[in-house]
């Protein structure tokens, strides 16, 4: 075959897979429009379902996690690390940065849940890749940010009632970073 029927051939297997078809101008949705012979499978899932999970239920799912995490802080029989060291053999990322951190329990009687795991920093510094050991002209510092959590609010002693709910965020460190 020379070049032209190869280009023939070429043009009559893209039309056949579809890839000729137009696309849809950017920022435009095409419609779901009707299914034709050819659509098989389970229909189209829409890729937002978190928008569509009840918030009480995704909260619920938050809290359970966060008391799973610290669970396993207190019941892990690993020491806690109070050395500046990387230790590349382990997956947990806390363990391998350059800025390594450990975590602790934050306690609040107030707040719901009223335990939450906090990063602490191990290192003043940050570790050296190339040499491992801590180099001091680079500061560790924490990464905060901020956690759905609720506040109980309740009357002071002389004044009975039932005490209140409020939803707040809260700034925690979860995790250390270096800077120059």
């Amino acid at each position: 075959m020379d070049w032209p029927h190869n280009l023939l051939l070429l043009l009559a297997i893209s039309i056949f897979l579809g890839l000729g078809q137009p696309r849809s101008p950017k920022g435009k949705k095409k419609g779901q429009g009707r299914p034709g012979p050819l659509a098989l499978g389970p229909p189209q899932v829409p890729l937002d379902l978190v928008s569509r999970v009840k918030p009480f239920a995704r909260m619920e799912e938050y809290e359970r996690n966060l008391a799973e995490m610290v669970a396993q802080l207190r019941n892990s029989s690993e020491p806690a690390p109070k050395k500046c060291e990387v230790n590349l053999q382990l997956w947990l990322s806390n363990k391998r940065s350059l800025s390594p951190w450990g975590y602790s329990i934050n306690h609040d009687p107030s707040r719901i849940p009223a335990d939450l795991p906090e990063a602490r920093c191990l290192c003043l510094g940050c570790v050296n890749p190339f040499t491992m050991q801590e180099d001091r002209s680079m500061v560790s510092v924490p990464v905060f940010s901020q956690v759905p959590v609720r506040r109980r609010l309740c009357p002071q002693p002389p004044r009975p009632g039932p005490c209140r709910q409020r939803a707040v965020m809260e700034t925690i460190a979860v995790g250390c970073t270096c800077i120059f």
